[in-house]
């Protein structure tokens, strides 16, 4: 009887353990809104998602650690495993999904902005303008009044934004030029006269403060679509209307497999809060935030 006692109060023992054990995995385990996660973001979207990430780790007991990779490399990055979450400028292709899809995982994706490609100039240029049929015909290697286009990386987003643009499976050797970062991209242009920098908008529209004193020197340019007559500014309304001819779509793509910090960042950052901090960056919000306006029942006298 003692021996069947001390067995039956091992038992017991083994089970507060191990309920003790799970209650505590639970709580260090990632949720939607608590944990450590990682997200590479393509490096022209760099700021904003930035903003997003601050606001959101001090909302939430949330760690989120921030990698900027090109396009190509952000994608890579996904379908090999290294990341379960990217930022992009577009959706996934059908070969993409399909690599994802051969893991068992569904990708989300969540559309939460839209930014636009913008060409700038040195300031000490009197010329602010720029027509897609010249960027065309430069790429194709014809006539054109372009001396050389200046890219963030030759296999960056913006890239093959104006490849597609042109009609090529990738940018030309002849002219083209590329650094790293959009931020190099800027100050380059900024200290050089003759060539045309390709950056996104976002950069423009919220600088850091060491490229405040940057962009002062220089001009972004006003664009001409395809069969239009019109020069049209990379300004947030211009974007939003779609008067602006190099507009494109955000996406935050989740491949978590389960209720992970990609599914509550996605929420958030396409929520409220998010949206809003993305209308004061200057960047197009899928939704407009509300707006709280306070009525009084009397007016206040001195």
């Amino acid at each position: 009887m003692k021996k069947h006692f001390k067995y039956y109060v091992f038992a017991i023992i083994l089970i507060v353990v191990a309920v003790y054990s799970c209650k505590n995995a639970n709580n260090d385990a990632e949720t939607i809104l608590k944990g450590t996660s990682k997200i590479i973001v393509d490096e022209s979207l760099k700021p904003i998602i930035e903003d997003q990430i601050a606001v959101f780790e001090n909302t939430y007991e949330a760690k989120i650690n921030l990698i900027t990779q090109s396009e190509n490399e952000c994608v890579l990055s996904l379908t090999k495993g290294v990341a379960d979450i990217i930022v992009l400028p577009r959706q996934l292709t059908k070969e993409e999904e399909a690599i994802i899809k051969q893991k068992k995982i569904i990708p989300r994706t969540t559309q939460f902005a839209k930014d636009a490609i913008a060409f700038i100039r040195n300031k000490k240029s009197n010329d602010s303008l720029i027509s897609v049929d010249n960027i065309v015909a430069f790429l194709g290697g014809k006539p054109s009044s372009i001396k050389g286009l200046v890219f963030d990386n030759p296999n960056s987003s913006s890239a093959n934004f104006i490849a597609k643009l042109a009609g090529l499976n990738g940018l030309p050797d002849k002219g083209v030029f590329s650094f790293k970062t959009n931020e190099e991209v800027i100050k380059y242009v900024a200290e050089n006269e003759g060539m045309i920098g390709v950056v996104g908008v976002n950069w423009l529209s919220q600088p850091s403060l060491e490229l405040m004193e940057v962009i002062k020197n220089i001009t972004v340019l006003s664009v001409k679509a395809v069969n239009s007559d019109e020069y049209i500014y990379p300004s947030q309304e211009n974007i939003a209307t779609g008067l602006y001819p190099l507009a494109r779509d955000l996406y935050i793509i989740n491949c978590q497999g389960y209720e992970g910090l990609g599914m509550g960042f996605a929420s958030f950052i396409s929520g409220e809060k998010g949206q809003r901090i993305i209308l004061k960056s200057g960047l197009v919000p899928v939704r407009m935030p509300g707006r709280n306006i306070k009525t009084r029942n009397q007016l206040e006298t001195k």
